[in-house]
């Protein structure tokens, strides 16, 4: 996992030069009465669980304030109502197997939105050749659908690009590129602790439940981080982000000392961060001076690079973080042990039975 994590760099490269190779069709011809037209679409729907859903949380918080569609992530078996002929609907499942993904990928086909596919194999990747869906294919070798993030937004990225949704996009994917090789020198396992911010996030939260806030486009990192915590870490985590958190989550820091001890809160902080949020920050931590407050700072100079800058400092952070509780920070037991008795409701079978019809 750690490996994986210092690599990221290079694992975004390979993501565009994967992403470059897509050929965009005018049309997929499903069936005979089954034609899906390719064409700008008035909104973008991610498809996924877990680690393969959160490169799309990162796309819509970066596009926020610079497209005029709405880019949403399904994160269950159906789709929205609103997904029709014209949105983009991406599938994205690392293993290719994730079943509430397949499931939305069938009912897009069906309702003929703009289908796209991403996954490292599995039946995700079969389905789609069988309907001549357009497939983007990722590396297996990855340890954990978590560890292939970045290799998965910057697929979106291209894909967005592709769709004519965005342009423009060079420099500043150069700059975020240049960042991530910055971040994996200064926080790598051979840097010492005194130069390595990552172990000082990681030993500032020892044994303490760390929570996670952000803000605006630093909503995906809080969450993504919260998650590596969780998944990396083996320790509970949550998330949440200014300024609702200050019309609710503050009140909990009223608890009593012995308890409010047993948390830490980790904010992301941002050089560029508007005056009204600056101040929110600043006046919670008074308010939650009763545990350990450790920051977060992004760095770059655009948005893209800012928001991976933090998102990267964090995952090392978690990583570390399982090292010093002495936790192999790869496998997911409880998760695995969910979806092997999930497996006995044999849904795949119900998969290809309507692959089958559709053809």
């Amino acid at each position: 996992m750690l490996d994986s994590c210092e690599n990221m760099p290079s694992s975004c490269e390979d993501a565009i030069d994967r992403a470059k190779k897509l050929e965009v069709p005018k049309e997929a011809t499903v069936s005979r009465k089954l034609v899906i037209n390719y064409r700008v679409p008035t909104n973008i729907i991610i498809a996924g669980m877990g680690g393969s859903a959160i490169g799309g949380d990162l796309l819509g918080d970066w596009l926020h304030d610079r497209v005029s569609i709405p880019i949403s992530v399904c994160r269950d078996y159906v789709l929205p109502r609103y997904a029709s002929e014209d949105s983009l609907v991406v599938a994205v499942s690392y293993s290719g197997e994730t079943e509430e993904t397949l499931n939305a990928f069938l009912e897009a086909v069906k309702r003929r939105c703009m289908v796209m596919t991403i996954s490292s194999g599995g039946h995700l990747l079969q389905f789609s050749r069988k309907l001549g869906i357009p497939h983007i294919p990722m590396p297996s070798d990855f340890p954990a659908p978590r560890a292939a993030v970045a290799h998965i937004f910057f697929t979106l990225i291209m894909l967005a690009k592709k769709m004519g949704v965005i342009d423009n996009v060079s420099t500043e994917i150069d700059e975020a590129l240049l960042v991530l090789r910055k971040v994996s020198e200064q926080n790598a396992l051979s840097r010492p602790l005194k130069l390595n911010k990552a172990k000082k996030i990681a030993l500032e939260i020892g044994d303490t439940v760390p929570i996670v806030y952000g803000f605006r486009q630093y909503t995906a990192i809080a969450r993504r981080l919260k998650c590596q915590f969780n998944e990396n870490s083996k320790t509970p985590s949550r998330f949440d982000v200014f300024p609702e958190l200050n019309h609710n989550e503050i009140v909990g820091w009223e608890a009593k000392r012995n308890l409010a001890r047993q948390f830490s809160v980790i904010l992301i902080r941002d050089p560029k961060e508007p005056a009204e949020i600056k101040q929110r920050i600043e006046i919670t931590k008074r308010i939650a001076k009763v545990c350990r407050i450790v920051e977060i700072d992004a760095t770059g100079r655009q948005k893209l690079a800012r928001m991976l800058s933090a998102m990267y400092v964090g995952d090392f952070a978690s990583i570390y973080l399982a090292l010093l509780k002495g936790v192999d920070p790869t496998p997911t037991k409880t998760i695995a042990y969910l979806k092997e008795e999930m497996k006995r409701r044999n849904m795949t079978i119900m998969f290809e039975k309507e692959i089958r019809g559709i053809e």
